[in-house]
């Protein structure tokens, strides 16, 4: 256990390595990790636990319907009627347990959904810079933070560059607060400790190292973990307009089942007869299952998104993602390989080839086809050590695999220095590091200050136009001479060149100065700089992204390109992936400038690029969209993209090189920054909103069947040898059919692969309503159909015997609403092979349908067997509704008009 005698804020940085016993430089070792991590346990706040599966169980009683039921039932007792009493209570019971299970399962899958998503920090083991779960991190652990990173546990500062944090969610301050080193000599607020970050918080700018002192509860968000705890689970629209239809639908069938309940009496049914049948009709017509099998739906179709790599952080975004008619996505990492390879390299004096491809050190480089002498080429070797030593990126092979931790470019400046044989650590032991100004999307630049023996050096990388407008010198044949207006021809002509080509170019320079400067801003340090050359990369598109791009065009989604690089490089990419088409065009950060907002509405939608543009363009470009009524996926990375994600409609983060930030905003994360990804995400969204109107039309068809059956029976005024009034079902065998018929394939269908020409139709609008006029017409005619076949089996059997036309009503109106499980699927290209869950569901109902009719539980409910001249006549009803249900369906389809 460790033990301070003062708050980390009043150690110094050497007290605080001691007290913590960690190296400042190399972090933890592994055996000192699981020792503490036994002993502190995981970075995690403690969670409100859920209703016990007790506690689920029970509520399931807790319902006017069931109450009734438990009513009937003890009348059903009072009046010695012990079968229909039982056989009451047991439906009861089953019914219980099967919302008991629908139920426990969302409440798992739900969870399972909130654990999916775990945050990661970049911690240093072992002398490593690795990135590993928050909820690992121990006490002592030396993290590294940088802008835009969340601050996953207290910890004490032990370097810094220009950090600063934003605090708001903790202390209430509106402005990021600036960070140093310094010692606090006195006990102070929580506000004023600058030297201190804290979790929850996020890194506003700069970067940095520090100690974690504080996990978990221990946190200063942990003491006041009680008031934070996470809220309720978050309801959908679709969820909440499903339950305001619910809800409408019990007013309605308590209304109708009233009208049949006074029409059986006045028909001279007995009293308790068309009670029981009431009720029963009741618990059946109402469809109380919906908002369970709507959740496990949502939960399952996130859970198979996860597998394509989208990873759903906000429900309701997924019923958004049916319904998106744009994406806006960055090129870089998402559209490409995220692999940069530096190809060329230009010094002003010669053009260099470089081979090799990906984060491998493996390749040589090339001058007019001729390896090169690095010894004869001092410009060369400058400039190599220029863009190793502005750089944050780390390089490490792990299992002969070579990757980088931090920004893809400058991985690929690594990769190239080490291909040209140079040392990251001698050259960075001979250039101390003293001050960094970060790169932002404003400056377009990243400047570091190192001293080395004699000088101390500014070096800077940037975007060639922004760093050659800070240069007053070009470096030639090792002489920095004067840049002159053909000199900087020169360098745009070749910039321009190499972004024709596709590859990403990007400049260094350098400035010296005898000690550091007193104005350590970007403002002084990025000017008179001597310009040494341009380094040009490529990241090849991804193959599978030229393919999303053609399915998003025959889906009627818009696909567009927003990247900071040139130009030329965006439109040469573009016309590989097929963006480009014939009257699409492309526009740089500059022309949107000049272009009102009113115009840009009316020409958004014939813009397929852009190119140079900023965060205030990027949200500029998505509320022009949105206003056209577009519903708009925006993608981004880093800080300045979050009010762009925030902004749009689907917000999506990536997972590899978003930052923290973005992520928090963004309503789904992409786990392997790939578009088709996002492609997949919206063809998953689709699918799923169709599995939960199938789920519906299915539902209501059947209780609508049950109800038709029994009012119209009564309409007809069916009697019995003795003139008896008889209805075709009684009270036991309604309930098992909600219980079984209705229950079982309902959830299955929730879990329905999705159509496989659900990307060849265009985006349903966001207001359409789950009921709609194709649905209800679906839903009345299917009823119609099951109603006079389940009407013509009773009347057939009534000839013989009420017992046998009862089970010939009730077994023909359950083979019916198993048949009208493929009516409805066909209309969505569904084999009815493709669901194994749902052919399990069939083949248990039909079972225990069979259970009900060959065994003694005959005797409860009201059945007798039947032979092989009743099944046919059931088979037959079967097929013909069948066909003549899967026709007119198919003609409503043509018929109604579709959602556009």
């Amino acid at each position: 256990m460790i033990k301070l005698e003062k708050e980390p804020y009043l150690l110094t940085v050497d007290e605080l390595s001691v007290a913590f016993q960690t190296d400042l430089k190399a972090g933890l070792t592994s055996e000192e990790v699981s020792t503490r991590l036994a002993e502190y346990g995981p970075n995690a706040l403690t969670a409100k636990k859920g209703p016990s599966p007790w506690l689920l169980f029970f509520s399931q009683f807790n319902n006017f319907i069931i109450w009734v039921l438990i009513g009937a039932a003890a009348i059903s007792g009072l009046l010695q009627e012990w079968i229909d009493t039982i056989a009451i209570l047991a439906i009861v019971v089953l019914n219980a347990i099967l919302g008991f299970i629908q139920e426990y399962k969302a409440e798992k899958s739900l969870e399972a959904l909130k654990n999916l998503s775990v945050p990661m920090t970049k911690v240093y083991r072992q002398g490593r810079l690795v990135s590993l779960p928050s909820r690992d991190l121990v006490p002592g652990d030396l993290i590294s933070l940088e802008a835009g990173d969340s601050i996953p546990a207290d910890a004490r500062l032990v370097s810094a560059f220009n950090v600063s944090s934003q605090e708001a969610s903790l202390t209430g301050e509106s402005t990021p607060v600036s960070k140093n080193l310094d010692v606090l000599m006195k006990e102070t607020s929580l506000a004023d400790r600058k030297n201190m970050v804290y979790q929850g918080t996020t890194v506003a700018s700069g970067k940095g190292t520090a100690v974690v002192v504080a996990t978990g509860m221990k946190t200063e968000l942990g003491k006041i973990a009680t008031l934070i705890q996470t809220t309720g689970v978050e309801v959908t629209p679709l969820q909440r307009r499903l339950e305001k239809l619910g809800k409408i639908l019990v007013f309605v069938c308590l209304l109708i089942i009233a009208l049949v309940f006074g029409l059986g009496l006045f028909q001279g049914a007995p009293l308790l007869e068309m009670f029981m049948t009431a009720v029963s009709l009741a618990v059946a017509a109402i469809p109380e299952g919906l908002p369970a099998v709507v959740t496990i739906s949502l939960a399952f179709g996130v859970k198979k998104m996860v597998k394509r790599h989208a990873l759903i952080r906000k429900l309701p975004s997924v019923e958004t993602l049916g319904c998106a008619t744009v994406i806006c996505s960055d090129k870089t990492g998402t559209l490409t390989q995220n692999q940069m390879t530096v190809q060329k390299i230009w010094t002003g004096d010669h053009l260099i080839e470089v081979s090799g491809v990906g984060y491998e050190p493996k390749g040589t480089l090339l001058f007019e086809g001729k390896e090169l002498e690095l010894e004869a080429q001092s410009a060369v070797q400058e400039l190599l050590q220029a863009g190793i030593l502005c750089n944050d990126a780390t390089l490490q092979e792990s299992e002969g695999v070579w990757d980088i931790i931090g920004d893809p470019t400058e991985g690929a400046i690594l990769t190239v220095g080490k291909k040209g044989g140079e040392d990251r650590e001698a050259l960075e032991s001979e250039y101390e590091l003293l001050e960094e100004l970060p790169f932002d999307s404003d400056r377009k630049m990243m400047s570091v200050l190192r001293q080395d023996t004699e000088d101390v050096t500014a070096f800077v990388k940037g975007a060639p136009d922004v760093v050659l407008s800070c240069c007053s010198q070009i470096q030639k044949n090792g002489t920095a001479i004067s840049l002159q207006e053909k000199e900087q021809k020169e360098i745009l002509e070749m910039n321009e060149q190499l972004a024709g080509q596709a590859l990403r170019v990007i400049a260094l320079a350098k400035r010296t100065y005898p000690s550091l400067p007193k104005d350590v801003s970007p403002e002084h340090v990025e000017q008179e700089l001597t310009f040494l050359g341009l380094v040009a990369m490529i990241d090849p598109p991804r193959p599978e992204a030229k393919a999303a791009v053609q399915v998003c065009r025959e889906a009627g989604i818009h696909s567009v390109m927003i990247t900071g690089d040139h130009k030329s490089t965006a439109i040469a990419i573009a016309r590989e992936l097929g963006l480009l088409e014939e009257g699409m065009e492309a526009l740089t950060g500059k022309d949107l400038d000049d272009i009102s907002d009113v115009d840009l509405v009316q020409r958004v939608e014939k813009v397929a690029v852009y190119a140079r543009v900023t965060a205030e363009h990027k949200m500029r470009i998505v509320k022009a969209w949105q206003l056209r009524g577009d519903i708009v996926a925006m993608t981004g990375d880093g800080v300045n993209d979050a009010p762009a994600i925030k902004q749009a409609n689907i917000g999506v983060g990536m997972g590899i090189t978003g930052t923290d930030i973005t992520k928090e905003v963004s309503d789904m994360v992409v786990t392997d920054d790939n578009f088709a990804s996002i492609v997949n995400a919206i063809e998953e969204g689709r699918g799923i909103y169709d599995n939960i109107k199938k789920f519906v039309n299915f539902l209501l068809l059947c209780n609508l069947a049950e109800v038709m059956v029994i009012a119209l029976a009564l309409f007809f005024n069916f009697h019995g040898a003795g003139g008896e009034l008889i209805l075709p079902l009684v009270a036991i065998q309604i309930l098992w059919m909600n219980l079984v018929t209705d229950g079982l394939p309902a959830i299955a269908m929730g879990v329905d692969p999705v159509n496989p020409h659900v990307m060849k139709r265009p985006p349903r609008q966001k207001n359409e309503k789950i009921l709609s006029l194709d649905v209800a017409l679906n839903i009345f005619i299917g009823a119609i159909l099951i109603c006079g076949a389940t009407l013509f089996a009773f009347y057939w059997g009534l000839e013989k015997s009420v017992d046998l036309a009862r089970t010939m009503a009730f077994t023909t109106l359950v083979m019916l609403q198993l048949t009208c499980v493929q009516m409805i699927r066909s209309l969505y290209s569904i084999s009815i092979f493709s669901n194994r869950f749902l052919l399990l569901a069939i083949a248990s109902s039909i079972l225990l349908q069979l259970v009900v009719i060959y065994t003694p539980l005959n005797i409860a409910f009201r059945t007798v067997p039947i032979g092989w001249t009743e099944w046919g006549l059931i088979g037959g009803l079967s097929l013909l509704v069948f066909v003549l249900g899967k026709g007119l369906f198919s003609l409503i389809a043509r018929l109604t008009p579709q959602p556009a």
